[in-house]
């Protein structure tokens, strides 16, 4: 299968399955316990039906929109995700460099196999740091003065993940970083050479946001253990305000589900927050993103800036939950699996493709502007 041969998400999945030994597929695929909240994430969506209206004049179309300060030339940004060098050699310089030609925001995660100093040199476009909450608050507080100093607008606050969510299809090939293979996850690498082989003969694998605190050496602290060692499940709202008031700008809390959560991220100061089940890999049965949106915008969507995550695989997905009140869409899976296929001109194909299909969408919707987009157009199925 080549790049040439991909159209949809389904395609850059089929490829990136051809090309990833079973065990890293499987990372990206796979969500919690079930996986009842993976599959709805996108079937939320399908509930949903666009009503369009004719005859409007739409030989142009602005797809721009400004979301915490920062303005993105299509309504969709790169969602910051972990550990991209084990998808691909590339890895965040990929993702970066593309989300820049495009013009849309890209997030790096405190997770990240590059710096973040080198992604802001890679692009001067939106970005947006992710980070945990630590129960070393030294070193939350150096993570965001390191951001700050590398010219970093927006800081990202993941909130549901003060535990790591029951991911089974990782314990049934013992994957782990550093690798740690049961025989089934070895086989799994043995039969996709072309993997090992660009893993081995590339630079060494790296988490610069962290590499003072987890060890890849498999001596020290490997990623599962960092999310039940390091993170401090007692985060409150107020370590959050706090944290907002010392960075000063624009914060954003990635996870947010709740109206009551919303409304006290608004009284905390933040600018956004995310609306995300983190794709699913968390909470199983937890309501998707989507579901979720209409209710919050109406409580909060005039005093900060909502957006969301989770199941996006269409332009049409984007419109519905634009017209809902989203003021942007985040996308995960979506990027990683043309990233695992070709490196930055898998990324780029994802990204043009999906840019493609909004501005069509829009067109046969009669919308010029994003603006336009609203619930009138819009019917839910009972």
């Amino acid at each position: 299968m080549r790049l040439t041969d991909c159209y949809n998400f389904h395609d850059f999945r089929r490829m990136a399955k051809q090309r990833l030994p079973g065990p890293i597929f499987d990372y990206i695929d796979g969500a919690a316990d079930d996986e009842v909240t993976y599959r709805r994430n996108t079937a939320a969506f399908e509930a949903c039906d666009l009503v369009p209206d004719v005859l409007r004049g739409v030989a142009e179309v602005d797809m721009s929109v400004t979301v915490m300060g920062q303005k993105l030339a299509m309504p969709v940004y790169c969602s910051p995700t972990a550990l991209q060098r084990l998808f691909h050699h590339q890895g965040e310089r990929a993702v970066a460099a593309a989300a820049g030609k495009y013009g849309t925001m890209f997030g790096v995660s405190s997770l990240g196999t590059i710096s973040l100093e080198e992604a802001r040199q890679i692009s001067a476009g939106p970005q947006v740091y992710q980070f945990y909450f630590h129960k070393d608050r030294g070193l939350n507080h150096e993570m965001m003065a390191r951001a700050k100093n590398a010219g970093v607008q927006a800081m990202m606050l993941t909130v549901d993940s003060i535990t790591g969510g029951n991911r089974e299809r990782d314990k049934r090939t013992g994957f782990a970083i550093p690798f740690k293979l049961n025989l089934a996850g070895m086989m799994q690498f043995a039969i996709k050479p072309s993997w090992a082989i660009d893993w081995m003969t590339h630079e060494a694998f790296r988490l610069p946001q962290l590499e003072n605190h987890v060890k890849m050496d498999g001596g020290a602290l490997s990623i599962s253990r960092y999310f039940t060692e390091m993170l401090d499940p007692s985060m409150s709202w107020n370590d959050v305000a706090d944290m907002v008031q010392a960075w000063g700008g624009q914060f954003c809390l990635k996870g947010i589900m709740s109206v009551e959560d919303a409304k006290r991220a608004v009284e905390i100061g933040c600018t956004g927050i995310v609306l995300s089940n983190h794709g699913g890999r968390q909470l199983d049965g937890s309501r998707s993103a989507f579901d979720q949106l209409a209710e919050i915008v109406d409580a909060v969507g005039d005093r900060i800036d909502v957006m969301m995550d989770g199941g996006v695989q269409r332009g049409t997905h984007v419109l519905k939950a634009l017209s809902l009140g989203a003021k942007a869409v985040g996308l995960g899976r979506y990027y990683l699996f043309p990233l695992a296929a070709a490196g930055r001109p898998g990324v780029e194909r994802a990204l043009e493709t999906i840019r493609t299909e909004i501005e069509r969408d829009m067109k046969l919707m009669g919308c010029t502007s994003v603006d336009q987009l609203t619930r009138r157009n819009l019917r839910f199925r009972s």
